[in-house]
């Protein structure tokens, strides 16, 4: 096994990423043809990641389990991209955002990966242009800014509320150019099933077409994963019904560690679950934080009067309500980290001032928003002594133009309109910022074998700043492992082609041939769904928002329970060979509760709190996360074993040179 090093390059950080680009080694365009890389996954990773390797000149196969990339979940993504251009002129910098990313992280992220994603940013914003990505602009036409949580700069680019679809649509058309060339073979609806190694190197992989039901080998160089996170082992999250953890744990399975699972980000802006039949949740974006307010009644019985009906939110009175994340946090008030302004909104809903029939939500009001707005408008267009009506409705349409697609998508979920009355929401599990161990090359412990964007330990430590996911996931793609592969490869060019027919790819696809036949031919009497839907309450009650060790411990044994009732009882229906969404799932849901395990070993063995990681027992006078940087100051990776609960840890010191460790505030 090989040992844990980051392969950080020496010297001032500002010059490491300069001067590492220079030392490594090469592939002349002549070799780059006789090599074959691997893509798993074609969102906003996959997709940069392989249309650059094919522009490049490597022979590159990429698979995707939906029927387009266009269907990858990175279109969900609705708010923005953060990059330091510094176009408003308030100050940012290239060290302010990497100083921002390691605050917002809470000092659990590698410092010179942080700086570097923070270095290439820029170079993101111009190479989405140069695609025709359509960003907003401002009146003069240059791209607009606006702000996200944890900073207190405009850096956040945006394509109203759909950046994700246009940033991902921007990666689609390159993909789609080599996909045309012949440089990228482009497999739509295969599932990657495990990998395959050979001498301790990455080969090529198991693929099943979920098509025909038929297991493929397919080998290369190199193999990158792109496959997203694991969020949806909460089963109610934000996440894409389809999205899974398991590629990257077939991957851990295979020798690769598994790192930080229990860094998983929950976001302060959803629309709160309203009933049993939901089988996923739906995320309003964090840039209605920048316009809206949000706040609580102070009186309990307004509450209930508003959970009763008998009272609206523009009922309660500005003396009576409690806008509790400005009161708490002035500095940044309503842009506060996601992790802080989701454990408020708990700690109101806990105390009792919940203000739906659950008790689980709270307002988020743009009714100031509207006003200052028409009020700018009115005196835009020189009208004097608007009416308050002419007021508002200028200032809705102002409104609209920023968040239009985002009010009307609120409004056919839950039948109320925005422009009018307060929304409602709650926290809800969205992102996830452990993933496989890389070093700074991207690679994992397996030789050969990458990881990128959301599918690695990330460069966000225990929680994600808002507009940094779509960041870091076209920078690994387009300006890091295009690079940094390279100097792996080299050692490659005389190898050949990579034989499928060998012992390794015949055992791994037997291996996987046992594990669909267990599943399909079981004669159990419950769904697929009946267990994710009991992990998914296991792991939100006890390994949620706020944890303790009483709690963890029980959700192992509980996991445990439900994983062995999972293979006794589970009924698949239909066949093997054909199309069968349901065993998809169940091979999905059979990693998952194995990764639920390794996830609540990995919040009881880490006795402290940090950004996404919130141990009860480990919290402030004041209700904040209380780090412990003496005795956890690492990323702890995690060794497969057949037991996740008894998983080998090792650990990863972090150093800091340019920030200084210290208590997060943002009061």
């Amino acid at each position: 096994m090989a040992s844990l090093k980051s392969v950080t390059p020496k010297g001032a950080l500002k010059d490491q990423w300069t001067n590492h680009k220079n030392d490594i080694n090469l592939v002349n365009p002549a070799n780059k043809r006789l090599i074959d890389v691997i893509v798993i996954g074609t969102g906003l990773a996959g997709s940069s990641a392989a249309a650059s390797l094919a522009e490049m000149g490597y022979n590159v196969k990429a698979f995707c389990f939906q029927d387009s990339p266009r269907r990858a979940h990175s279109i969900a993504a609705q708010g923005g991209i953060n990059a330091a251009k510094n176009y408003q002129n308030d100050g940012d910098s290239t060290f302010r955002l990497f100083y921002d990313t390691i605050k917002g992280g809470d000092y659990r992220s590698r410092e010179s990966n942080t700086y570097r994603l923070a270095e290439v940013s820029a170079n993101i914003i111009d190479q989405c242009v140069a695609q025709g990505v359509p960003f907003a602009r401002d009146y003069g036409g240059l791209l607009d800014n606006r702000s996200f949580g944890g900073v207190l700069v405009s850096r956040t680019f945006y394509a109203k509320g759909q950046t994700g679809q246009q940033l991902l649509l921007g990666a689609y058309s390159a993909l789609s150019r080599q996909i045309a060339k012949g440089k990228v073979t482009m497999y739509n609806r295969h599932e990657m099933m495990d990998v395959v190694t050979v001498e301790g190197k990455a080969r090529g992989i198991i693929a099943r077409n979920l098509i025909t039901g038929k297991l493929e080998r397919h080998g290369a160089h190199a193999v990158v994963l792109c496959s997203g996170g694991y969020g949806n082992v909460f089963f109610l999250s934000t996440n894409a019904m389809g999205s899974n953890v398991s590629a990257a744990w077939k991957a851990h399975r295979r020798g690769a560690y598994f790192a930080n699972p229990c860094y998983t980000q929950i976001h302060p802006t959803c629309i709160p679950v309203s009933g049993e039949h939901q089988s996923k949740l739906t995320l309003m974006s964090e840039s209605l934080r920048n316009d809206g307010r949000i706040w609580v009644p102070k009186k309990k019985e307004d509450c209930q009067a508003i959970i009763n009906k008998t009272k609206k939110a523009e009922d309660i009175s500005e003396e009576d309500r409690d806008y509790y994340l400005e009161r708490r946090y002035p500095s940044f008030g309503n842009l506060v980290p996601r992790d802080v302004a989701s454990r408020a909104a708990k700690e109101r809903c806990d105390a009792g001032f919940g203000v739906n029939s659950t008790g689980n939500a709270v307002f988020l009001d743009f009714a100031s928003a509207i006003e200052r707005y028409g009020n700018l408008e009115a005196n835009v267009k020189n009208i004097k002594n608007p009416s308050p009506q002419q007021i508002k409705d200028m200032g809705r349409e102002v409104v609209k133009s920023k968040y239009g697609n985002l009010f009307d998508m609120y409004k056919q979920i839950t039948d109320d309109d925005p422009y009018f009355t307060a929304m409602k929401i709650y926290p809800a599990v969205h992102y996830t910022m452990g993933g496989l161990w890389v070093d700074y090359n991207l690679m994992t412990n397996v030789e050969g074998l990458y990881a990128c964007g959301e599918a690695n330990f990330s460069d966000h430590g225990a929680n994600r700043l808002g507009a940094s996911a779509l960041m870091q996931g076209l920078a690994d793609g387009y300006f890091v492992l295009p690079y940094t592969i390279g100097d792996y490869l080299s050692k490659d060019i005389r190898t050949g082609a990579i034989d499928t027919t060998s012992e390794a790819f015949s055992q791994a696809e037997q291996s996987v041939k046992e594990r669909i036949e267990k599943l399909i031919n079981n004669n159990g009497t419950k769904s697929v769904d009946h267990f994710h839907k009991r992990l998914g309450k296991v792991m939100w009650d006890k390994v949620g928002m706020a944890r303790n060790e009483k709690g963890l411990k029980e959700a192992i044994a509980e996991i445990t329970e439900i994983r062995e009732d999972f293979w006794a009882n589970v009924k698949v229906p239909g066949e093997v060979n054909g199309f069968n969404p349901e065993l998809d799932k169940a091979g999905r849901v059979a990693d998952f509760l194995e990764l639920g395990e390794l996830f609540a070993k990995d919040a009881l063995d880490r006795k402290e709190s940090c950004g996404g990681h919130f141990r009860e027992e480990y919290q402030t006078k004041e209700g904040e996360a209380l780090r412990d940087d003496k005795n956890y100051a690492y990323v702890a990776a995690w060794q497969y074993n057949e037991v996740p609960s008894k998983a080998k840890l090792h650990k990863e010191e972090l150093t800091f040179k340019e920030v200084e460790l210290k208590t997060r505030s943002y009061k």
